[in-house]
């Protein structure tokens, strides 16, 4: 099934079941009125929320709309944890490979993860305000899943079966405050602003055998400007799965319901597929011709971040924002 929320509802948005075209919705009022609520009683919501997608698709949802991508929030509008990993090594290869770092050993067994921003997730369509355009504005764009209530110290066998829902991301990042925090020895801060979801989020089962492994084996595919930027491969250089960063989360702590965990820019070894992220563009060439010659956004320009199937059909909806200066 997919589930997204509408803006309507206050801050936690009002939670829709949404077809699997993305073309008509219906609310899920009687069964949880926000996708957080869905997620802290999963056991009993989901069957539920499943049915009420098998009627809608069936002509049988009461109250059924035509859906408009714009009035739609992030999925989860605010939630409780937002961590995000670093899963694909081909990116951490070429950014440390042209600083003249090595790449250490650890890195190759032990997932790289910080704490992202959860407290409020930008829409689909939402603009990216940032003060000032000196700052470095980058997208990221990567996958992104949804668990249910995860113990303390699972396993990865054990954390698969927690991963409920599948969505995408774009983690904003702003490059030029990141060497200056990172130097200080205590993470990002000031560096990594509100990210911003797909307009819906899915239940592996949609995803079919491109959902294996708990891996997402599809293209993800972004553009600025309207013009094609990259479609690496999620699937493939992806040296951690899904399964095994929630375990590495979940080492000393649980993780409440509704926790996100991100699978960090999406890279692949073959660099003409193209990048997910700016840096990844910039350092590319910088390794290949001495400088980067592809700047940073700008006020003004437009991102589009999407996952298709084999037969070109938008899974999750696209995220598709302008870059905007703060008034």
């Amino acid at each position: 099934m997919k589930l997204g929320s509408l803006k309507t509802g206050g801050r936690d948005g009002s939670l829709i079941v949404v077809s699997r075209d993305l073309k008509r919705a219906v609310t899920a009022q009687g069964i949880a009125a926000t996708l957080q609520a869905a997620m802290d009683n999963w056991a009993n919501a989901a069957p539920r929320l499943n049915a009420l997608y098998e009627d809608l698709h069936a002509g049988r949802a009461d109250g059924a709309f035509d859906l408009d991508e714009n009035q739609l929030a992030a999925p989860l509008p605010r939630g409780y944890e937002f961590v995000d990993g670093s899963a694909y090594l081909p990116h951490v290869e070429r950014v440390r490979k042209a600083r003249g770092a090595e790449v250490p050993e650890t890195f190759y067994t032990d997932p790289l993860m910080y704490q992202a921003t959860s407290a409020g997730f930008l829409g689909p369509h939402d603009d990216v305000v940032v003060p000032s355009e000196d700052y470095g504005i980058d997208l990221e764009a990567e996958v992104v899943v949804m668990t249910d209530d995860v113990p303390m110290a699972v396993t990865p066998e054990q954390a698969a079966g927690h991963i409920q829902l599948i969505g995408l991301v774009n983690d904003v990042s702003l490059r030029g405050l990141i060497p200056a925090e990172l130097a200080k020895g205590f993470g990002f801060l000031q560096s990594k602003p509100r990210s911003a979801l797909s307009p819906v989020f899915v239940t592996p089962d949609e995803l079919g055998d491109a959902w294996h492994d708990s891996k997402l084996h599809l293209p993800m595919r972004t553009w600025i400007n309207g013009k094609w930027f990259g479609q690496a491969e999620c699937g493939q250089d992806m040296q951690f799965s899904f399964a095994q960063l929630v375990a590495h989360a979940a080492r000393t702590r649980p993780l409440t319901a509704g926790t996100l965990v991100g699978s960090g820019t999406i890279a692949n070894q073959d660099t003409a597929r193209g990048a997910s992220c700016l840096a990844e563009q910039r350092t590319v060439e910088k390794l290949r011709d001495g400088e980067p010659t592809t700047p940073f956004l700008k006020f003004g320009d437009r991102v589009r971040i999407e996952i298709t199937d084999a037969e070109g059909r938008s899974i999750f909806g696209a995220i598709d924002q302008a870059i905007a200066a703060l008034r």
